[in-house]
């Protein structure tokens, strides 16, 4: 993952993966959502976020958990939608 480098032309925005997540309206273990994001964007894919750009479907995941952007349970995560930004 780089600091808003370069984004990539086919580059996927965090915000669709975070559309999918609330749209689902349920928990999500994390493997399980790896994989479904792999799955609908294709495991090559690479995503960027409005601070960090070239992660695939697992650093995607990782970098909104450590911004606090998923309410955890027992059953898995789902987007807080306090932390969801608008933009």
């Amino acid at each position: 993952m780089t600091q808003m480098a370069h984004i990539e032309e086919n580059s996927i925005h965090g915000h669709e993966v975070i559309e999918m997540i609330v749209a689902s309206g349920r928990p999500w273990r994390r493997d399980e959502l790896t994989r479904e994001i792999d799955v609908r964007w294709g495991g090559q894919a690479k995503f960027h976020t409005c601070s960090a750009t070239g992660m695939d479907s697992a650093e995607l995941v990782q970098l909104l958990s450590s911004r606090g952007k998923f309410l955890e349970s027992d059953e898995g995560v789902t987007m807080d939608h306090s932390k969801v930004c608008n933009h």
